[in-house]
């Protein structure tokens, strides 16, 4: 493929196996708690949008996958849980050379959740 994904299966096919199959298992995740959530790809980026409005994004680095938006509100409620890894104000990193927490993006996705409903 040349240029830039226009859907997240484009995104996903540009990485290698094992980075596509955790990529893979984060859409899954997303799409199970948020079912009605659309794919598009929005900054370069895998992003599920809610009632048009962007609920989640996340994308693959040389080292680390990135999930978007961390909240400082979910930052705070989740801090424990966050200390362990390093991110931006607004992301977390999860680094591809350990097992991707799976239950802390549920969370997260489920925060979002909680917030997008009071949008």
């Amino acid at each position: 493929m040349s240029g830039k994904p226009k859907t997240i299966d484009e995104y996903i096919a540009m990485f290698p196996a094992d980075v596509q199959q955790i990529l893979e298992e984060i859409r899954k995740t997303v799409k199970r708690l948020a079912p009605d959530a659309e794919e598009t790809i929005s900054y370069d980026m895998p992003t599920f949008n809610l009632n048009g409005t962007y609920l989640i994004y996340f994308a693959a680095w040389k080292k680390h996958v990135a999930f978007y938006p961390v909240s400082p509100k979910l930052a705070d409620w989740l801090s424990e849980d966050l200390s362990g890894y390093k991110g931006t104000k607004g992301s977390v990193h999860f680094p591809l050379n350990k097992p991707i927490p799976m239950d802390l993006v549920e969370k997260i996705v489920e925060w979002r959740l909680k917030e997008h409903q009071n949008i």
